[in-house]
């Protein structure tokens, strides 16, 4: 039996939540965090020190972060060929990704989705907020010239990991009432990882 704990409204739930959906897989997914609370309870303390979500419970094999989760379910269970690219060197150009989202675009994205979203409005930081604006207008270019030579998905003409963690991540940001710069090519790329069925009502979340 597999459980996936957290709300589909994380990001990093949404993750862990596509993987296993592209991989055809069978799972129960239970709320907590945010609005749904559970985090500070010794049970799932007991599942995660950080009490953070997502965790995995894969018939008793616990993992957390959300970007091994991915990883994980794409090596045990994908196909050759699919989430996680069989030649090491095609894996890595997928795999990197998860890390540019976790070190380069969660970071620059975190102020300003914290700042509008979680913030009442009288206590926001604007300066804060219009850095994070012009750090993400920067990547959102980088992620333009990656599309710009078309190709179909990040890694290349195949979808792979590297798509759920970045399409999980530019999914949200497209959904802030930011400023943003014109990324066709970008916008292409999300529109067609958007349309895959495996996304269907984890994408376009409400922003929480």
């Amino acid at each position: 039996m597999m459980t996936i704990w957290g709300r589909l409204t994380s990001i990093n739930v949404a993750k862990a939540v596509w993987a296993a959906r592209e991989l055809g897989l069978q799972f129960e997914r239970i709320d907590v965090g945010g609005p749904y609370g559970g985090l500070d309870t010794p049970e799932y303390g007991a599942l995660n020190p950080n009490r953070r979500i997502p965790t995995l419970d894969d018939d008793g094999y616990i993992l957390w972060e959300s970007n091994s989760i991915v990883r994980y379910l794409a090596a045990r269970y994908g196909a050759a060929g699919t989430l996680w690219p069989a030649d090491p060197r095609a894996r890595g150009l997928s795999d990197r990704w998860l890390d540019w989202q976790a070190t380069s675009f969660g970071p620059a994205m975190g102020p300003a989705f914290v700042g509008l979203v979680r913030t009442p409005e009288a206590q926001r930081n604007p300066q804060a907020i219009a850095s994070s604006v012009e750090q993400v207008g920067r990547l959102l270019l980088l992620l333009e010239g990656v599309f710009a030579d078309g190709r179909t998905f990040i890694a290349g003409e195949s979808f792979t990991m590297g798509d759920i963690a970045v399409g999980c991540a530019v999914d949200r940001w497209f959904l802030l009432p930011v400023e943003r710069p014109e990324t066709p090519a970008l916008a292409a790329w999300h529109q067609r990882v958007a349309s895959r069925p495996a996304a269907q009502g984890i994408l376009g979340q409400p922003l929480q």
